[in-house]
């Protein structure tokens, strides 16, 4: 078959542990769409899955002091089981554990309102964002890695149509 390729499939298991935000409709699936876009931006190759998680404040609080040894709530944090490019297996499906993505929904409806734009933007710029790390990107290594990762970030949000530019345009019209 000529110009066939496989495109890698990407199992996200999404939970919600918070109760301060109601989550609307269709952001599940707005998740798995930002998850399967960046693994094609990339040319990931290889079936993965992901856990995403929804928190409150204090949760994401006291993850972020635990691991990162910041004692104050953030908007997202990436756990990255793989390093270098290597990931451990899921046995039974032969997919490629890339990590998990801790979202705090309540800081997530601020900083969409901080920027004037929608919870959805919002939250699929955190997830792309996410994703990236969980592939080994880091913005805090370089000003140089931080434009880069922006750039990819942009691109893929560009592709699944809640560009920055999209998402004001649509939401001030």
């Amino acid at each position: 078959m000529k110009g066939w390729f496989y495109m890698a499939k990407v199992k996200v298991m999404i939970r919600n542990n918070q109760r301060e935000v109601k989550i609307p409709v269709g952001l599940r699936l707005l998740i798995r769409k930002c998850c399967q876009a960046v693994l094609t931006t990339e040319n990931f190759e290889g079936d993965a899955e992901v856990s995403v998680s929804f928190v409150n404040n204090y949760e994401i609080r006291q993850l972020n002091r635990v691991y990162r040894d910041k004692d104050k709530s953030t908007d997202v944090l990436s756990f990255p089981l793989g390093e270098n490019g290597v990931y451990d297996v899921n046995n039974e499906t032969g997919a490629f554990l890339l990590g998990d993505v801790v979202i705090s929904m309540e800081t997530a409806v601020k900083q969409a309102h901080i920027y004037g734009h929608s919870l959805e933007r919002e939250v699929g710029f955190l997830t792309v964002h996410s994703m990236l790390h969980l592939l080994g990107y880091d913005h805090e290594t370089s000003a140089l890695e931080a434009a880069k990762m922006h750039e990819k970030e942009e691109l893929i949000l560009e592709s699944l149509g809640i560009s920055r530019e999209a998402t004001f345009t649509n939401e001030n019209a």
